[in-house]
């Protein structure tokens, strides 16, 4: 797949010492815009990712020839209003859309990093991400945006630079990984590398992809953006075109082939050593420990006004774990918001056309955005 005909970049010069103790710089990082930045550069909006998505947040994705990730969301008169905020989306380092990753030459070495490529945070990602605004000449953004990994960005990113975004709205995340999403993570991790064709991470000097433990790790994962009420009205038990069972190990029921079709889409446009890196770094993510066990103190002096959102059956990252972050907000008296969306499609609510999630996403952003210009007036 030859994607840099259709990637933006910059080059970060500037060294970013990683939470690991490594030392990176003239690294790339790649991203895609949206919208126009108007004169006082005050309606920029960063759109932050989730584990398989990338820049491309939506129109038509130059390299998967599909629709962004994010399109029933961000787009012209949509929730994110592309006509009136200029988004920005960085595809995070550890990725494999152009960003710095496991895909990348050593510069010492002069071979692909393989499984050398240095484990990274979520840390580490805004880390990165924080050197578009000064791409841009942005001194504060309108908001900072993302759901499940990219809430937990946000999250991070307003820790990090709480005098940098305005608005921030983390969607179906948390502040800290849970034993059991590290455990379906670690599943992934293992079907890879199980896989023959892993060979040690360096599949690549043998032309090969470790295809069917990376299928199957999208498999497990996906059953967890779902939910069980879901999966029922959808499939049920229905048979895979025919009438009968048919005593064998093929997709007799349809949710088997709906698996297996989504495994097998996923390794064309995915690497398996950035699964295994982006998924590490999730499961490291635990803000409280950052802060000593204080979750309030990753946020005490800061300014932003949060919104807040999660599913009634999202069991991934459920409510619980997002009323976390409010109570937390709410001790230091910062400025919350939250609401619980009814929906039965499990955690990609926030990606699907939920009317309820993306009229109070489109209600927030725009009240925020008039009340700031009013305030001014």
């Amino acid at each position: 797949m030859n994607i840099k005909d259709n990637i933006k970049t910059i080059i970060i010069k500037k060294p970013l010492k990683l939470d690991c103790g490594q030392i990176i710089k003239n690294f790339p990082l790649a991203y895609e815009t949206y919208g126009s930045l108007n004169e006082k550069k005050d309606n920029a909006i960063l759109v932050c990712h989730a584990l398989t998505g990338d820049q491309f947040v939506t129109g038509l994705n130059p390299i998967t020839k599909k629709d962004g990730w994010w399109s029933y969301a961000v787009g012209p008169k949509k929730s994110i209003d592309t006509n009136k905020y200029f988004i920005i989306c960085a595809n995070v380092i550890g990725g494999c859309m152009g960003s710095f990753g496991p895909g990348h030459t050593n510069p010492e070495t002069k071979k692909i990093y393989g499984t050398d490529f240095p484990v990274i945070t979520i840390n580490d990602i805004v880390n990165a991400q924080v050197n578009l605004l000064d791409h841009f000449g942005i001194k504060k953004l309108f908001s900072v945006v993302g759901g499940s990994m990219g809430g937990m960005q946000v999250l991070q990113f307003v820790s990090n630079f709480p005098e940098k975004a305005k608005t921030a709205v983390p969607i179906a995340c948390t502040s800290s990984h849970s034993a059991q999403n590290i455990a379906f993570n670690e599943l992934g991790r293992q079907a890879i590398t199980a896989d023959h064709n892993w060979s040690d991470g360096k599949y690549f000097l043998n032309n090969s992809v470790p295809e069917k433990g990376l299928a199957v790790a999208r498999m497990a994962a996906h059953i967890t953006y779902l939910s069980k009420k879901g999966l029922q009205e959808k499939f049920g038990r229905k048979l895979q075109e025919r009438d009968t069972l048919k005593f064998s190990f093929d997709a007799d029921f349809q949710i088997e082939s709906y698996l297996r079709y989504q495994g097998s889409v996923f390794v064309d446009r995915f690497d398996a050593n950035s699964y295994l890196y982006i998924t590490r770094a999730m499961d490291y993510f635990d803000l409280t420990k950052q802060f000593n066990g204080n979750l309030s103190d990753a946020f005490k002096g800061c300014k932003t006004k949060f919104f807040i959102i999660s599913f009634t059956s999202d069991w991934l990252y459920p409510t619980t774990e997002n009323r976390e972050i409010v109570i937390a907000l709410n001790a230091i008296g910062a400025d919350v918001g939250f609401i619980e969306i009814n929906s039965d499609k499990g955690h990609d609510s926030f990606l699907l056309n939920i009317p309820d999630f993306l009229n109070a996403v489109k209600n927030f952003l725009n009240n925020s955005y008039n009340n700031i210009h009013e305030t001014r007036i």
